[in-house]
């Protein structure tokens, strides 16, 4: 039986004049880039939980092919998405199952609307897929697969997870390759869609396991380069001192996303770049307590944390470690003076980069079930709008049109040759100086 592990990715933004931008400014797309080059880390852990009698190929489809051909053939695929390829994903599924493939689909976007993707698939795997995958292969070889496999009704013990198949991945292909040390998260943004969706109880993986899993990467990889797929790798500090130590050991260079309050703590910092900490991405949101009040639901985190940021950055980079720091434009409260004060920020804080997204209402978040009870969503299905570029919601304080315009014009001032070679020789300056 052979067995299609199929990655939906690519990046895209629907609104052209947007990608026309994109195209001169690098800038704009370059950690979109990125992630849709990354490789489908569930895909492979699966793999890793696959018996061997089912034969296994891995699968990256950017572009939906012609509609007479198929990307491969199998007797059964699994399909991976991101919700603005998820229609792609779907008419994919729908070309398979015409020509007698058995279908499976799953991830955040099929664990939010099951219903939905039942009309496209054979089979559903939703909420933590370790918690089934063995029985529904199971199942498979006899014959027998169910059209649910639900793993929402218990949470996945990461001390269990299985070897990920990174040989399945054509090495000259890849040139960052991600590792999970935790999922979930401590706190609860309203916005986010990341697995705190699938696992909202944090929890982080053993050390052990995070470094065998580096160490097979390294067999494969000389010198590789880690992107640690985490929601907040560093939320739990004692694990994340753990985890430096011993990679420390290891020569990787890496890259993650973490709060900001990772700067609170001089030992963990000197630790990271101890490492080989190449960049931090932390999620900023806006430059002021104005429209973060809310947006982190247990504590009101993100508004409390607002006046330590430029210190966090400096106490960062001055360590040669540069932060990305994430801005999300048309949030509540915000109006189109919001535009302006991103920009002013990132000009006098030092960041080394910057990452600016639309607020996005993504399937099965709280954001989502509130704009839609509120009327705003401007429809309730355009998934392929769903790219954290494009607009899908009626601002509370902007017009639609002000939203895109603003953010815009904010990418161009951004991202421009001019101003990004600014931020980076100011961050080397500044480094020259300290040494």
């Amino acid at each position: 039986m052979r067995l299609g592990l199929i990655a939906m990715s690519g990046v895209r933004a629907v609104n052209a004049e947007l990608m026309a931008l994109g195209l001169t400014l690098p800038g704009f797309v370059e950690r979109s880039r990125v992630i849709a080059n990354l490789p489908s880390l569930a895909l492979l852990t699966l793999a890793g939980l696959t018996p061997p009698e089912i034969d296994l190929d891995y699968v990256e489809v950017s572009v939906l092919p012609p509609a007479n051909e198929l990307p491969g053939e199998f007797d059964v695929v699994a399909i991976s998405s991101y919700t603005a390829q998820i229609k792609d994903a779907y008419a994919l599924a729908d070309r398979y199952r015409r020509v007698g493939t058995t279908v499976v689909l799953g991830g955040l976007h099929v664990s939010a609307l099951p219903d939905e993707a039942r009309a496209h698939a054979d089979c559903l795997v939703l909420g933590e897929a370790e918690n089934v995958w063995p029985a529904a292969m199971t199942d498979l070889v006899r014959g027998e697969l169910r059209g649910t496999y639900d793993g929402r009704r218990a949470s996945f013990d990461l001390a269990n997870a299985p070897m990920p198949q990174f040989e399945l991945l054509a090495p000259e292909r890849y040139n960052r390759i991600t590792v999970q040390t935790q999922r979930g998260c401590p706190f609860s943004c309203v916005f986010c869609a990341s697995s705190i969706r699938l696992a909202p109880k944090f929890k982080f993986k053993p050390v052990a396991r995070v470094m065998a899993e580096i160490d097979r990467i390294s067999e494969i990889w000389p010198r590789p380069f880690i992107e640690f797929a985490d929601d907040n790798t560093f939320a739990n500090k004692a694990h994340g001192k753990r985890l430096l130590r011993q990679l420390a050991r290891r020569r990787v260079r890496w890259f993650t996303e973490t709060d900001v309050s990772i700067a609170d703590d001089e030992e963990l910092l000197d630790l990271v770049a101890e490492s080989g900490c190449e960049q931090l991405l932390i999620g900023l949101e806006a430059p002021s307590r104005r429209g973060l009040d809310g947006l982190e639901a247990t504590s009101n985190w993100k508004a409390k944390r607002v006046d330590t940021y430029l210190t966090a950055i400096d106490r960062i980079q001055k360590r040669g470690v540069t932060v990305n720091g994430c801005f999300i434009l048309g949030l509540d409260e915000l109006d189109a003076t919001s535009f302006t004060a991103v920009a002013e920020f990132a000009r006098s804080s030092g960041l080394y980069e910057v990452q600016v997204t639309l607020l996005t209402p993504f399937p099965g978040t709280p954001l989502f079930e509130r704009l839609q009870t509120q009327d705003r969503l401007l429809a309730t299905d355009a998934w392929e709008k769903h790219t954290l570029f494009d607009v899908t919601f009626q601002p509370q304080l902007m017009s639609v049109e002000e939203l895109e315009t603003g953010f815009r014009k904010l990418i161009g001032q951004l991202y421009s040759p001019e101003t990004t070679r600014a931020r980076r020789r100011e961050f080397f300056t500044t480094r020259s100086r300290r040494d």
